[in-house]
């Protein structure tokens, strides 16, 4: 992570199968300001490291949306 990079934590509920997975991590990892977007399948949570300069915690939620799957921050 760089000094302008933070981690953002979210949940989705909605994931039902490994291939959940690299669809999310796509879309995420689109984004402009993304360095890092990893999904856990198993307990539905996803970190993202990224410049809030370029992307809010919105356009996270409303990518993963795009895929089809909703998420909401987190604190896990």
């Amino acid at each position: 992570m760089t000094n302008t990079t933070i981690r953002t934590k979210l949940r989705s509920d909605e994931l039902s199968c490994p291939s959940c997975v690299p669809k999310i991590e796509s879309a995420l990892m689109a984004l402009p300001g993304v360095e890092k977007a990893e999904v856990k399948f198993a307990t539905g949570r996803i970190e993202v490291d990224h410049d809030p300069a370029l992307t809010d915690v919105a356009a996270l939620v409303k990518s993963i949306a795009k895929s089809g799957y909703t998420a909401k921050p987190s604190a896990f």
